[in-house]
């Protein structure tokens, strides 16, 4: 299971300049990250499913099987989209939260180069992202791992990302302990033989003395 550090994520999320396209793109990884969502799902976002209200930020998901679910957004995130908002004014309630040039929601196809090229960028500062291929699903894999390693339980992941059985998220558990049994056969073993115990002299001859 491919997934990235969260130091390789954030430097694929990288710092925005002025550009559209760059503030775009920073929000929509942003996001990606945030949320954990299929990348149907985050091209599928309107500007009416994101909720900013402060202590209770959040954005609506509609699934497989057009199941919606609500995910929590952090403060940054929520700040990001404020002010992406800010620069396009013109955006409606129906309006795609992240059109291409031409106003349209962007296609699977077109948020896979879009990360192509950021992970390329970040590549510079990040060096192990330079023989990585990431993918959309690759966000999300990371957005698991990284709960999972943080303590959170399994069945709220599983709600997370909008599985319809926990069972499927134990993938993540699996991939989890692989990595980390991998990290244990690189440790040199310690010896395990209980070594015989040798009593002082001063101890046996006070034994003696009883």
């Amino acid at each position: 299971m491919s997934y990235l550090s969260r130091e390789e994520m954030l430097a694929v999320i990288g710092k925005p300049d002025d550009s559209w396209l760059s503030q775009r793109d920073h929000t929509l990884f942003l996001l990606m990250y945030n949320t954990g969502a299929r990348v149907s799902e985050i091209i599928g976002v309107k500007v009416g499913d994101v909720v900013l209200d402060e202590g209770s930020a959040c954005v609506h998901l509609r699934g497989k099987g057009r199941k919606q679910r609500s995910v929590p957004l952090w403060r940054s995130t929520a700040k990001t989209i404020r002010a992406w908002l800010k620069v396009n004014p013109e955006f409606q309630p129906t309006s795609p939260l992240f059109p291409n040039r031409n106003g349209h929601a962007m296609t699977r196809a077109n948020v896979a180069l879009r990360l192509t090229l950021a992970t390329g960028n970040a590549a510079g500062t990040c060096p192990s992202l330079a023989k990585r291929h990431v993918s959309p699903h690759t966000v999300r894999h990371a957005t698991a791992m990284h709960l999972l390693q943080a303590g959170v339980d399994i069945s709220v992941i599983a709600l997370w990302l909008g599985h319809e059985s926990p069972i499927t998220t134990h993938h993540y558990v699996e991939a989890d302990l692989n990595m980390k049994e991998r990290a244990l056969a690189r440790l040199h073993e310690p010896q395990t033989g209980i070594q015989r115990y040798r009593a002082p002299d001063s101890l046996i001859n006070f034994l003696k003395a009883l």
